[in-house]
């Protein structure tokens, strides 16, 4: 009985140690892992100050000048060309030109369409053009045109005429409505 609790004492014994020297290897093994990223994160900061230093060096005001008057003939500044802020043109507002036309065509007016309800509400004219050109293609010609690349760039060409034809539809519309 006696050498049975011995050798069961040392075998929990050798045990412990390889398990200690496990550890021990692991994290070694970490520590060198560790300073392995350390010192290629020390190599990438150390190369993007460089290529910083070399961004600043090919962007210096000195050398665009030399490239232009190289390269593009430019002439040097004088203070004569050099103006204020308040010098330079305002820019010209744009209006909505799409809404501009449509209120010509007599389409911006809210208009009665009816609703899911069987009611009718109050909405703002929208052109039909969308709904209209979509349904015109079916789901066969798709199928045909990626078959023949040739036949694809005619349709698109026909299918603007659509559109232009469409926005008088829901002009009659609003007229035989009111």
């Amino acid at each position: 009985m006696f050498r049975i609790l011995n050798i069961v004492a040392v075998l929990v014994l050798v045990g412990s140690a390889v398990y200690a020297y496990e550890i021990k290897y692991a994290a070694l093994y970490q520590a060198e892992q560790l300073a392995k990223a350390k010192r290629d994160l020390a190599r990438e900061t150390d190369r993007v100050t460089m290529l910083k230093a070399e961004w600043a060096q090919l962007d210096s005001p000195g050398r665009m000048e030399t490239l232009a008057g190289k390269y593009l003939g430019g002439q040097k500044l004088h203070l004569n060309q050099i103006v204020t802020a308040s010098a330079v043109p305002e820019k010209a507002s744009r209006g909505d030109e799409i809404a501009a036309k449509l209120s010509d065509l007599g389409l911006g007016a809210p208009t009665r369409t009816p609703s899911g309800d069987g009611g009718a509400s109050a909405t703002p004219a929208k052109p039909s053009a969308k709904p209209a050109a979509k349904p015109a293609a079916s789901p066969a010609k798709p199928a045909a045109s990626a078959a023949k690349p040739s036949v694809s760039p005619a349709k698109p060409a026909a299918s603007p005429a659509k559109p232009a034809a469409s926005p008088a539809k829901p002009a009659k519309v609003v007229k035989a409505e009111r």
